[in-house]
């Protein structure tokens, strides 16, 4: 609660008060400490990433999707080919050790795109138009899932019988799910009454439902991550919370 207590009024003052491109720089900085400790969960895992290359491609990765997102009329380059025969060919810096190099591929490219891109449109959120709902959209984003986090919690606890994914995640039922998508939808219809007035209300339950869903399928991948590695949390830079890819 007090890593919360901290970092939630923090994060709205640069969100409202800050100018945008403050909020890219620090989606930006929250993907590459995400990174970092995908990798190190990768390499408990036994596959050793390419780290130098993979920070690269998740930055080009990152610029290119920001830019084709937030600047629609920029040309669009098409750069994750040539991310994917760069990082591939480095497996031949390491054709020694044949069956670790492969993989050491997969989980740089996999790395790369999914904190590289996915952080990237989280940024382009603060900047298209219209600017003036930058701040609320990324507000939208965080309260649908950490309110859809609050709900699957009370939810699980008070009706959880059947379990959504034993292997991956054994304290995940399904009626925490249907809690958390509840509270998804909650929270789109307050931050568009509040911030977003101009997004209909059948298009807030949706984007309440869809990212809700989203939102658990990405906990249930790292969930995956990080029971392959053998690891409780992706770190411990937020007490009380674990790593920053355990936040985004």
């Amino acid at each position: 609660m007090g890593t919360a207590a901290i970092a939630l009024p923090l994060l709205v003052l640069l969100l409202f008060k800050a100018a945008p491109g403050y909020t890219v720089k620090l989606v930006a900085v929250a993907c590459g400490l995400g990174l970092y400790e995908l990798f190190a969960m990768c390499e408990k895992g036994g596959v050793k990433p390419f780290r130098t290359l993979g920070y690269l491609s998740a930055a080009v990765l990152f610029i290119s999707v920001f830019i084709s997102v937030a600047h629609p009329g920029a040309i669009p380059v098409p750069v994750l080919p040539a991310v994917m025969i760069v990082v591939a060919a480095a497996a031949l810096q390491r054709a020694k050790e044949m069956p670790t190099s492969l993989p050491a591929v997969a989980v740089t490219l996999f790395g790369a795109a999914y904190l590289g891109v996915l952080g990237a449109t989280i940024a382009s959120l603060r900047v298209i138009a219209p600017a003036s709902d930058g701040a609320w959209r990324v507000v939208l984003l965080l309260a649908i899932v950490m309110s859809s986090d609050t709900f699957a919690y009370f939810a699980g606890s008070a009706f959880g019988r059947h379990k959504l994914a034993p292997l991956v995640s054994p304290g995940k039922t399904i009626e925490g799910l249907a809690g958390g998508l509840v509270g998804g939808v909650v929270a789109a219809l307050l931050v568009r009454r509040f911030g977003l007035p101009g997004i209909p209300v059948p298009d807030a339950v949706a984007l309440g439902l869809v990212v809700a869903a989203f939102g658990v399928t990405g906990d249930l991948v790292e969930s995956l991550l990080k029971r392959w590695s053998g690891v409780k949390d992706s770190g411990h830079l937020f007490p009380g919370h674990g790593g920053m890819l355990d936040r985004i």
